[in-house]
């Protein structure tokens, strides 16, 4: 089964002709498809909102891992977890 990192979704944007044409020449200019050229454009004008997060960039200690199995477990909800794009990855990692 695809991750959902790998799984595309086809969408429809109504865009200016004349953006579009830029698009297009500045994707022939780096070599890329149009629609590569945008989904590439997308990720880096989202990523500071949204980070690229890894699972080294969260390297918890076995002292950390036995003291959260002692505390309640919280329910986040989904406003917490748009907010906080490093809470939702470690509640999506560590079923939390």
């Amino acid at each position: 089964m695809d991750s959902d990192n790998t799984r595309t979704v086809q969408t429809t944007v109504r865009l200016p002709i004349e953006l579009v044409n830029r698009v297009k020449r500045q994707a022939k200019r780096e070599n890329r498809s149009f629609n590569s050229f945008v989904e590439h454009t997308l990720d880096k004008a989202t990523e500071l909102v949204f980070p690229k997060l890894k699972p080294e960039d969260f390297i918890i200690s076995d002292e950390i891992k036995n003291l959260a199995g002692s505390i309640p477990a919280h329910k986040f909800t989904r406003e917490e977890l748009d907010a906080d794009p490093k809470l939702a990855y470690l509640v999506e990692k560590f079923k939390l």
